[in-house]
């Protein structure tokens, strides 16, 4: 095994190969059995594990002999591109691990990363009997984050002890299985209230009919589970009753976008991804959102509007909490996409049969109870840093030319 490790630059590796691929009268024909390469902040590491060969294809007896003309190759190496090449022994094959499960992204993200998260990430993989394979940086803006590839571990038991890590630490930890189904997604579903736009559409309406305090009392009990969300919502609606038909334009004017929600919506529409909204607000507001984003489609409640004004009731069908995840079925049959090949990103009580009916489901910035119950949480408060949860790293997400500073 020759380990390279040095200032990375041009004409390393093919200054390496090339010195093992020079043959003499007394050097063995080599073979390439294994190569693996990073760069960590400009500095490289190189592995190569070679074997020689006769003339006839046989492993050679002489192992002293490769040792001697590796070491050969180390130096020459070394003196041509200054770099340092250490030769040892790679012991014979080395046994491959008994797999169990198939392997899991363990994706670690913060504004920083504290050191500790990712020692108790580590600490917690080998402590259920899990190994970590590779670690690669994601992103380093608007969050850090690292993707670690993890085999060995079962994904509930994975997901429980990195849970406890991360509720230690502060850094979010998302766990993914590793296969195609995680670069297949196709369509996503957000929420808006709290995930898209921040605050919540119902509390800026009550506070101009001046029941504000009322309301958001409400809201967090229904968002937190201890409420049933269409009983909620009809007794919050109630109290918006005369208001006039213009509120709702001037709260829509000033509705503020989650920070990353412009990248995060522009990126995975140029990767072909179907976005669009699904809500337990009001069409109202949320039909004009989804078209100002140019999104392909939208779900909501329609508030009823009488000779201008605001009757305190609904009209249609309302989507609570089950009607999200009829939403969310709706739009994939829509577009001829599997429910596995589905995101869907929310906050509330509500949106948890949605996050549960979809591939992946992230609950964002959301109630505890909510984050326990979906199939990961990102507190940050990026929406953009869903994409590093599906694995897109920063340097992908510049090239999809969906980056937008701040939005």
């Amino acid at each position: 095994m020759l380990t390279v490790t040095g200032a990375d630059r041009p004409g390393v590796t093919a200054q390496l190969f090339g010195a093992l691929s020079a043959i003499t009268d007394d050097s063995p024909v080599v073979e390439v059995l294994d190569v693996e390469q990073v760069v960590v902040h400009g500095h490289l590491v190189l592995g190569v594990v070679v074997a020689a060969l006769t003339a006839d294809g046989r492993p050679p007896a002489d192992e002293p002999a490769l040792l001697a003309h590796l070491e050969r190759v180390a130096g020459e190496v070394e003196a041509a591109v200054g770099v340092r090449v250490t030769v040892e022994s790679a012991g014979g094959p080395v046994p491959a691990p008994v797999p169990v499960g198939r392997p899991h992204h363990v994706i670690v993200l913060g504004r920083p990363v504290p050191p500790e998260a990712v020692a108790g990430a580590a600490r917690a993989v080998a402590g259920i009997g899990g190994n970590i394979d590779a670690i690669r940086r994601l992103s380093d803006y608007p969050v850090t984050s690292f993707e670690l590839t993890v085999s060995g571990a079962e994904s509930t038991e994975l997901r429980t002890a990195l849970g406890a890590v991360a509720a230690a630490t502060g850094a979010d930890i998302a766990v993914e299985q590793v296969g195609v189904a995680r670069r297949s997604k196709r369509l996503i579903v957000l929420d808006v209230d709290s995930t898209l736009v921040r605050g919540e559409v119902i509390d800026e309406l009550a506070a101009r009919a001046g029941r504000a305090a009322e309301v958001a009392r409400i809201t967090a009990a229904a968002m937190n589970g201890e409420l049933d969300f269409a009983e909620s919502l009809r007794a919050r609606v109630a109290v918006l009753a005369g208001l006039p038909e213009e509120v709702l334009d001037e709260v829509r004017e000033h509705l503020v976008l989650t920070p990353g929600a412009r990248t995060l919506i522009r990126t995975l529409q140029r990767l072909g991804f179907r976005c669009g909204i699904v809500s337990g607000g009001f069409t109202q507001i949320t039909d004009p959102l989804a078209e100002s984003l140019g999104l392909d489609f939208a779900a909501a409640n329609t508030l009823e509007v009488v000779d201008g004004r605001l009757t305190g009731d609904l009209v249609g069908e309302i989507v609570d909490r089950p009607g999200k995840a009829r939403a969310l079925a709706r739009f994939a049959e829509q577009y001829g996409i599997p429910l596995d090949q589905t995101v869907a990103v929310g906050d509330g009580a509500n949106d948890l049969d949605m996050l549960n009916t979809a591939g992946l489901g992230i609950a964002f910035n959301a109630k505890p109870f909510v984050r326990e119950q979906a199939h990961t949480a990102l507190n940050q408060p990026y929406l953009d840093a869903v994409l590093q949860v599906l694995g897109f790293s920063r340097d992908e997400i510049l090239d999809a030319g969906g980056h937008d500073q701040g939005t």
